[in-house]
């Protein structure tokens, strides 16, 4: 809908308040690409100029990735989630292994305890999702598919706080899941999940969170070529 009311605010500010709702109301999610500059100056109403300016202002802030000849990217969903993928960018791999471990581990076993029927449903789907992605041999799908299955073990503990650090270390987690697992499909085994669901299926928190732990990265030459996701 067009900007109409530029007294209430500056103009670029209202247009970056309306981009931040569309990336953080999940209609432009992470890794998709937004319209293009011309397609925003049609449906906000605003000039070029103006857009271009609140665009610049989210990829200063770390929602969003300008890519020369690609287009602009959401990379992020808070302002947050962006100093996290800009800090830890570089980070080492084992160091934030250790990071998502302790995470995962403890929601897995408050998923356990908490988890309703909605959140098994959720989590099997996501189960089957991930394997076809896998067995299709497109690694894109297998790594969106895996980090929105570890999420939904996340979301099923119910800890706002907790969903909420672990939303905010998204793009860290799959920009260092597309690094381990590699650009070609190659015949390896899976790393079963299908145990961790049957934990928190059973209440089980101790076994929920001995599966959880084993999960996150480890070097490749550690565990013989298989994915750690």
């Amino acid at each position: 809908m067009p900007l109409t009311s530029p007294h209430k605010a500056p103009l670029v500010d209202q247009v970056i308040t309306q981009l931040r709702t569309q990336i953080t109301s999940g209609e432009w999610p992470v890794g998709s690409r937004i319209p293009t500059e011309p397609e925003l100056v049609e449906r906000l109403g605003v000039a070029r100029n103006t857009v271009r300016e609140a665009v610049r202002a989210l990829a200063h802030n770390g929602l969003l990735a300008i890519r020369q000849g690609s287009g602009t990217y959401v990379v992020a969903t808070s302002e947050l989630a962006g100093v996290m993928s800009r800090r830890f960018a570089r980070a080492d791999p084992r160091h934030v292994a250790e990071l998502r471990s302790a995470l995962e581990t403890k929601a897995a076993a408050l998923a356990a305890e908490r988890r309703t029927d909605a959140d098994l449903r959720q989590l099997e789907l996501l189960l089957e999702r991930r394997a076809t992605a896998w067995r299709s041999g497109d690694l894109e799908r297998f790594v969106e598919a895996d980090a929105t299955f570890h999420t939904t073990v996340v979301a099923a503990a119910h800890n706002e706080v907790l969903a909420a650090l672990y939303a905010d270390l998204g793009f860290v987690v799959r920009e260092f899941l597309r690094a381990d697992v590699g650009t070609e499909p190659r015949p390896r085994a899976l790393t079963d999940h299908g145990r961790l669901v049957e934990a928190i299926r059973a209440g089980d928190a101790v076994a929920a969170a001995a599966e959880a732990s084993e999960h996150p990265y480890v070097s490749r030459e550690e565990r013989g070529g298989q994915p750690g996701a």
